[in-house]
């Protein structure tokens, strides 16, 4: 059974759905309440190319007629991409079954941008990190820590590439930046933001700049905040949207530390021109995916997981195969 998300309705399904057949299981697909079609024409391209009857369905259920399902004895493993609060739940509702869970959860990911970092390449790629799909990325950059060399520089140009951005309606072609999913998850960020602002960290994003922003509504401007610290909510909690915080450090073990500094650990780019600096830091870190000099970025060769909040489990790779599947031996003696 694969629980999918909305945010990526068909890039983070296929990652369980395709091998999960390859493998020779049936699969049964529920997808969020935000994104049916989606489940509707993954059945529909299975049925024109020809897969059996039944190998794939879909069924559009609320949260406990879900919960009723897994714990249909004919459900022999469930794959799960959504919240931290609902990978738990799911957890506490399989309790009582032995059977197969795989989570792929919420990231606070972070960046570090060494004092050998090419500065132009690490601006252009983090701030379309931290502001792809409006921010509502599990794996999006939410937390930067530069070196103090490129501090100032690093921030300049953080904004000046922010400002670029046309916050609108999506169906618009001069759009570049659309709406949050809903305007409750607009308001957490906004909430996040002012609580931050409040607690010392400084808005470098004019609102002025961003007319489309509307309180009360999904569409949210981006925003860059300074003098930011981990006593913030925003700093710390998954924030889901386009705000980032970023931090001076003076060395890789002060930015070390405070990338570990978390209760997530899905990936964590560095931004340095010596891979074996970035090898032996993202041998420290407690994360599942380590980049350099990118970030977001998936290969169907690597393993996607995460380690505490993060999830459990993996995708993707020959990992990702393998536990979609079961081993079983056969110990034959022929008679004498």
């Amino acid at each position: 059974m694969v629980i999918a998300p909305w945010n990526y309705p068909y890039l983070t399904s296929v990652n369980v759905v395709v091998p999960a057949l390859l493998a020779g299981n049936t699969v049964v697909l529920k997808h969020s309440h935000q994104t049916p079609l989606c489940a509707e024409r993954y059945a529909q391209a299975f049925t024109d190319a020809g897969l059996p009857p039944g190998v794939f369905q879909y069924l559009h259920l609320n949260h406990d007629d879900t919960e009723r399902l897994i714990h249909d004895a004919r459900v022999s493993f469930v794959s799960f991409t959504g919240s931290v609060e609902g990978g738990r739940r799911l957890r506490r509702v399989l309790a009582d079954r032995f059977i197969g869970l795989g989570l792929e959860l919420g990231g606070k990911d972070p960046a570090y941008v060494r004092h050998d970092a090419d500065l132009k390449l690490a601006v252009d790629n983090l701030v379309d990190g931290s502001f792809f799909n409006a921010g509502q990325s599990c794996c999006g950059i939410e937390r930067i820590y530069v070196h103090a060399d490129l501090y100032n520089d690093f921030v300049e140009g953080f904004v000046e590439q922010t400002n670029k951005y046309i916050l609108g309606n999506p169906l618009d072609p001069a759009t570049t930046l659309g709406p949050m999913v809903r305007a409750t998850a607009a308001d957490f960020v906004r909430e996040q933001t002012a609580e931050a602002v409040d607690q010392g960290a400084r808005a470098l994003i004019d609102a002025q700049r961003f007319p489309a922003d509307r309180p009360g509504t999904a569409y949210l401007m981006p925003q860059v905040l300074i003098n930011v610290n981990h006593r913030m909510r925003v700093m710390m909690e998954e924030s889901f949207g386009p705000v980032v915080g970023i931090m001076r450090v003076a060395s890789d073990g002060e930015a070390l530390g405070l990338m570990n500094d978390s209760r997530y650990g899905l990936t964590t780019s560095i931004w340095t021109r010596d891979a074996d600096i970035a090898l032996r830091l993202g041998e420290c870190l407690a994360t599942g995916t380590v980049f350099m000099n990118r970030c977001d970025y998936l290969d169907p060769a690597l393993a996607w997981t995460g380690v505490k909040d993060s999830g459990l489990g993996c995708s993707l790779s020959t990992l990702g195969y393998e536990q979609l599947t079961r081993p079983k031996s056969f110990h034959f003696k022929l008679p004498s």
